[in-house]
Parts: structure tokens; C-alpha cells; sequence
């Protein structure tokens, strides 16, 4: 299969799959699951960036402070970004930065429009950062896209409760998320192109990447799971969290191989 077609199936499947698990976690709400697959997806993400989106960079970047400058110059952006409800990770049912303030109608319309501009700009950023692995690699690539679609669907999951919670009806609510996710394909597919006279930007992209992989897991997913303080919870959540490193180092050897 060629680069591109890794992209496009890898950028399509991502933002279905996320969605469509999503809806059928967030409709049939079991939050033991949810947890435990916040978990997993903390453990898939720094996977990808320490075991393979840092190093590739490290290996590509002529210079390797510059690498490493990008991902703080990252992290500062998406906790900026974050900051302006731009870029908001919900995880939760109760999320205070897309709570209406009032019940009004106004308010509802205005939170649920917010999550969805939110949301497709972020599915967006996601196909540049899977096009981007690709072209570099392709175990690469399947280690972010899995590390994507795994942080993906709580992330929906929280989009979902929100969107009911603003008014709109279960079928509405996963016709806008559905919408949103092809936004993944369209960044992945803009990215092939305007990738492929800019190989010397990869690095840099990569960086990013982690950047935003590493803020998702440290600043909107992990402090969730230190409202569960029992040693029945905490010795849970650290094996899925393995569980989520293990599942991308052994993606690397089966495709290495």
C-alpha cells in the first residue's frame, strides 16, 4: 500500500473509529471503562513520543536543541490555546470550560458550536500529524495513529456529554462529531501535499507532535485519574498505562520485522 493510502485510511479510520466508540461509550455510559481507557490512552500516547516520534525527530533534526526547543515552544502553546477554550480537551461529563452559564437556549447553542469548532480544529492539526509521520516512516505512522485514535475517543466522549447537555439530541450530537472527524482526513491529505517539497520541516512537525501528545497526557489526563486514590484504582490505571507503552513498542517490532 502506498504512503498515501496509509495516510487517507489511517486519517478516515481514526476520526470513524474514535467517533463511532465514542457514541457507544458516552450513549450506554459506563465510566469504569471510560477510566480505564484514559488510562491506556496515557500509556499510548507517551509511548509514541518517547519510544518513536522524539527519537525519529532526534534522528532527522540537524540540530537537537532546536527539536527540543519546539516541544516547550509546543507545550506553551496548547496550554495558551487551552487557555482561550481553542483547544480544550474534555474528558469529563461535567466540563467547567464548556459549561452554559445560564439555561437559556442562547447558551446551549453556544457551548455545543464552541466544542465543534474546537474539535475540528483539532482533528485537523491530528491528519497533518499522522501525514507527517507517514512520510517519515511508516511504523512510525502506526504508532501515532494508534496513539491518536486511543486519546481520541475520551476526548469525544467528553464532546458527546456536552453536546447532549447543550440540547441536542443523541442522533444530532453524533452527526456533528462525525462531521468534525472528517476533518482528520483533510489535514492528513493537505499535509501529503504541502509535505513533500518540505522535508526539513518534518523534524520540527514531529516535535510539535509530541508536544501536543505529551500535554494531552500530563496536563488534561492525568490529573482525572488522581481523583481515584484507592490502591485498587492507582495499581489499575499504572498497568494500563504500561499496558498503552507495551501495545506501541510491540506495534514497532511487528513492523520492523
Amino acid at each position: 500500500m502506498s504512503i498515501f493510502a496509509w495516510i487517507v485510511s489511517a486519517s478516515f479510520l481514526g476520526g470513524f473509529l474514535s467517533v463511532a466508540a465514542a457514541a457507544l461509550f458516552a450513549l450506554n455510559a459506563n465510566t469504569r471503562w471510560i477510566g480505564m481507557l484514559v488510562s491506556y490512552a496515557i500509556g499510548a500516547l507517551l509511548g509514541a513520543v518517547f519510544l518513536d516520534i522524539l527519537p525519529e525527530a532526534i534522528r532527522l533534526a540537524p540540530n537537537v536543541a532546536l527539536v527540543s526547543s519546539t516541544v516547550l515552544l509546543g507545550i506553551l502553546l496548547f496550554f495558551t490555546l487551552e487557555k482561550v477554550l481553542i483547544w480544550r480537551h474534555c474528558h469529563r461529563e461535567n466540563c467547567d470550560a464548556h459549561e452554559p452559564h445560564s439555561h437559556n437556549e442562547t447558551d446551549h447553542g453556544r457551548s455545543g458550536t464552541m466544542v465543534i469548532v474546537g474539535d475540528t480544529f483539532h482533528n485537523f492539526v491530528d491528519g497533518i500529524i499522522i501525514a507527517a509521520a507517514f512520510l517519515t516512516d511508516l511504523h512510525l505512522g502506526l504508532a501515532t495513529a494508534l496513539a491518536i485514535i486511543a486519546h481520541e475517543i475520551p476526548q469525544e466522549v467528553g464532546d458527546f456529554a456536552i453536546l447532549l447537555h447543550s440540547g441536542y439530541s443523541k442522533m444530532r450530537a453524533f452527526q456533528l462529531n462525525l462531521i468534525s472527524s472528517f476533518a482528520t482526513l483533510v489535514g492528513g491529505i493537505i499535509a501529503y501535499f504541502a509535505l513533500q517539497g518540505m522535508q526539513g520541516f518534518i523534524p520540527y512537525l514531529l516535535a510539535l507532535a509530541a508536544s501536543s501528545m505529551i500535554y494531552v497526557a500530563v496536563a488534561d489526563l492525568i490529573p482525572g485519574l488522581h481523583k481515584r486514590t484507592r490502591i485498587k484504582d492507582t495499581v489499575q490505571q499504572v498497568s494500563l498505562i504500561v499496558l498503552g507503552v507495551a501495545t506501541v513498542g510491540l506495534l514497532g517490532l511487528l513492523v520492523s520485522e
